[in-house]
C-alpha cells in the first residue's frame, strides 16, 4: 500500500478533465479499457492511497482488514480490483453506506470469468478509457473542439498542422499505448507481438476460454484487421480466417471470440447509427469492425511504413487504418462530450457517412478523407444528410491530411486530423 504519485513524464489525458469533474461529486469512479492504455497512472495521480491488488501483500491486507479502506486516506485507488474480486464488493458496501464523494477509484482491464460481483449500478460509475487520440499523444496542436462544434452555431474554423501522411502513417503503427509508443524499429514491433501474444495464452484463459488453437484465433484477429473500418459481415471475416487448410472456423468458437475481445475492452467498433423518423428508416445495423488501437491492426497485418507507399501492399489500408484513428479520437472527444458516436449507411449502400456524434438530438456528421484536398464529390454524403436532417445537423465536417483548416463556401468544415480535439 502507497501513496499516490504523478509520473514524471505522464501525458495529460482526455479522461482528467473528466475525473476532474466528476470525482468531487461521486463516491466511486471505475476506470476501464484495455491493459496498458494508462488507466493506473492516471488514476495515481489523484489517489491519496494505493492498493496493487496484482502485489499479493496488498491482497492479503485487505483480504484480512477489510475496514482498511474506511481507514485509508481518499481517494482510495484499488488498482487491478479484478484480481481480488471481492474488493469490488467492498467499495460498493463503502458506497451504501455512506462514503463521500472522492472515496473510491478502480482501475481493471476486464471482469474474471468465475468471478460473482454485484454489478455496481448506482454506486460504482465507469469511465471508458481509450488508447490515446491524437490531441492527447500532440498537446496543444488541436483548434477544433468537437464539444463547441456540438453546441451548434457553425463557429469560425482555423488553424495550421505541419503534420503529413508521412506523420499520420507513424501514428497508425507507433499506438496509443503509452508504454508502447515510445519505442521504435524492431522493439515496438516486439512489444506489440507481445500484446497480442498476451491476450490469447494469458488473457483468454483469465475469461475462462483456453484457446486450443492459438493459430485460429490469431488468423481471425488478422481477418478482423483487414475489415478495418468496413461492415463486412462476420461470417466473411471468419471465412477469411480459414487459412491454408480452407476450414472456417465454427460460429460458436468465432462468438466466444468476440465476446471476450470485447469484455478485454480490445474491439472497439463504431456502432450503427439508428435515429428515429421515416426519412433515415431504411439504414444499415451492421458496426464498423475496429480493435482498440490501429496499431494493433497494422500489425496484426505486418504492415510497416514502406507497405503504405503507393503501389505497396498495404497501401489498400492506409485509409481505412487512418479512418480508425480519426474514430478513436472522435470516440474519446465525444465520451467527454457525453455524446455517443455511430455511422450511417444506407441499406443500399447509395449513401454512407463515416461517424455521426450526436448529443441530445443535435448532430455533428464527419467524413474522414486520406486527402489533402476536398473537393464537391468528397461532401455529397455530408449535404444529403443537410437536406434529410435540416437544423438538426449542427455541422459537417471532412477531416484530412491537409494543412489548413477553413470552411467551404457550402458551410462544411475542413479539419486536418491533427486540429480536431475534445
Amino acid at each position: 500500500m502507497t501513496k499516490g504519485s504523478v509520473a514524471p513524464d505522464y501525458s495529460t489525458r482526455v479522461v482528467d478533465r473528466d475525473l476532474d469533474e466528476l470525482l468531487p461529486a461521486l463516491p466511486a469512479i471505475a476506470l476501464e479499457g484495455p491493459k496498458g492504455v494508462g488507466k493506473t497512472a492516471t488514476a495515481q495521480r489523484r489517489a491519496q492511497t494505493v492498493i496493487r491488488l496484482d502485489d499479493p501483500a496488498d491482497a492479503a491486507l485487505l483480504d484480512a482488514d477489510p475496514v482498511l479502506l474506511a481507514r485509508s486516506d481518499p481517494p482510495v485507488l484499488l488498482d487491478e480490483w479484478q484480481r481480488m474480486p471481492t474488493s469490488w464488493d467492498l467499495v460498493r458496501r463503502a458506497v451504501d453506506n455512506g462514503a463521500s464523494p472522492g472515496s473510491f477509484l478502480l482501475t481493471g482491464s476486464a471482469m474474471p470469468a468465475d468471478a460473482s460481483v454485484h454489478s455496481g449500478a448506482g454506486r460504482i460509475d465507469s469511465i471508458r478509457m481509450r488508447p490515446m487520440s491524437l490531441a492527447e499523444r500532440l498537446p496543444g496542436i488541436a483548434t477544433i473542439s468537437l464539444a463547441v462544434l456540438l453546441a451548434g452555431g457553425r463557429p469560425d474554423i482555423g488553424g495550421d498542422s505541419e503534420l503529413t501522411v508521412a506523420d499520420y502513417r507513424r501514428e497508425i503503427l507507433t499506438s496509443g499505448f503509452p508504454g508502447i509508443r515510445r519505442l521504435e524499429g524492431r522493439a515496438l514491433r516486439v512489444r506489440l507481438d507481445g500484446y497480442l501474444r498476451a491476450i490469447v495464452q494469458r488473457d483468454f484463459p483469465d475469461q475462462g476460454l483456453s484457446v486450443r488453437r492459438p493459430e485460429t484465433l490469431l488468423a481471425w484477429l488478422r481477418a478482423y484487421a483487414a475489415a478495418t473500418s468496413t461492415t463486412s459481415s462476420f461470417a466473411t471475416i471468419a471465412a477469411s480466417a480459414s487459412g491454408a487448410a480452407g476450414t472456417i472456423p465454427a460460429k460458436t468458437t468465432t462468438i466466444a471470440y468476440r465476446d471476450i475481445l470485447s469484455q478485454l475492452w480490445l474491439l472497439d467498433p463504431v456502432e450503427a447509427w439508428l435515429p428515429s423518423g421515416s426519412a433515415l428508416s431504411r439504414l444499415t445495423k451492421a458496426p464498423k469492425h475496429q480493435l482498440a488501437d490501429p496499431a494493433l491492426a497494422a500489425r496484426l497485418l505486418d504492415l510497416g511504413d514502406g507497405d503504405f507507399v503507393p503501389g505497396g501492399r498495404g497501401a489498400a489500408m492506409l485509409g481505412p487504418l487512418f479512418e480508425h484513428l480519426v474514430a478513436l479520437g472522435v470516440q474519446t472527444y465525444a465520451a467527454s462530450a457525453q455524446a455517443r458516436v455511430g455511422h450511417l449507411r444506407t441499406k443500399a449502400g447509395e449513401h454512407e457517412v463515416d461517424l455521426i456524434i450526436e448529443r441530445e438530438g443535435a448532430v455533428v456528421a464527419v467524413e474522414v478523407k486520406l486527402a489533402r484536398a476536398i473537393g464537391d464529390a468528397d461532401v455529397r454524403h455530408l449535404r444529403w444528410l443537410q437536406e434529410v436532417l435540416g437544423d438538426r445537423l449542427v455541422d459537417a465536417v471532412v477531416v484530412t491530411t491537409g494543412r489548413r483548416a477553413y470552411r467551404r463556401p457550402d458551410g462544411i468544415a475542413v479539419v486536418p486530423a491533427a486540429l480536431l480535439g475534445p
